[in-house]
């Protein structure tokens, strides 16, 4: 086991919720108003909000891995098939700063120099702001009367094989 390990399933659990809310969108075939319809006390519409998740994610990334994700600050309007692999590009970066040491105490200079954090707060951060933000769309979904995949941890769990049912007696 590395010194990384526990951060594993926690992250790759975050990338899975999100590709599995992409694809969701995708095989519902949304039409454009949909996608652009907010729910009260959400970030904006579908698309806007898996947009702000991935770039997002990708920013916190790129600071902590120190490493660049050219999607972050493209201006390039993104569907859900873009956002599918921006999101697949990040996952590829967590694995790759996952498999290294990862000192969490090193200090991230941040809003425009007058600001220091943590590596451990980004990698923190990086997670709850994607659940936060992936309820919300799911709120939309439901309100269109459309029951949402279940992102939840477990059904990552059972989906990459890391629960099991045990054998009867």
């Amino acid at each position: 086991m590395g010194a990384n390990d526990v951060l594993r399933d926690p992250i790759r659990h975050n990338n899975w919720a999100t590709g599995r809310l992409i694809r969701f969108c995708r095989e519902q075939a949304l039409t454009a108003d949909q996608l652009e319809v907010t729910g009260v006390g959400t970030y904006g519409g579908i698309l806007a909000t898996l947009d702000h998740i991935i770039r997002c994610d990708g920013s916190y990334l790129r600071r902590i891995a120190d490493q660049p994700l050219g999607f972050v600050d493209s201006g390039e309007s993104a569907g859900l098939e873009l956002l599918g692999r921006w999101n697949d590009e990040a996952g590829a970066l967590w694995e790759t700063f996952l498999d290294g040491p990862i000192d969490v105490e090193r200090v991230i200079i941040v809003d425009d120099n007058t600001r220091g954090t943590r590596v451990g707060i980004f990698i923190a951060q990086a997670i709850n702001h994607a659940n936060h933000h992936r309820e919300q769309v799911c709120a939309i979904l439901t309100g269109f009367g459309i029951e949402p995949p279940d992102i939840q941890a477990w059904e990552y769990a059972w989906e990459t094989e890391r629960i099991w049912d045990l054998p009867t007696a």
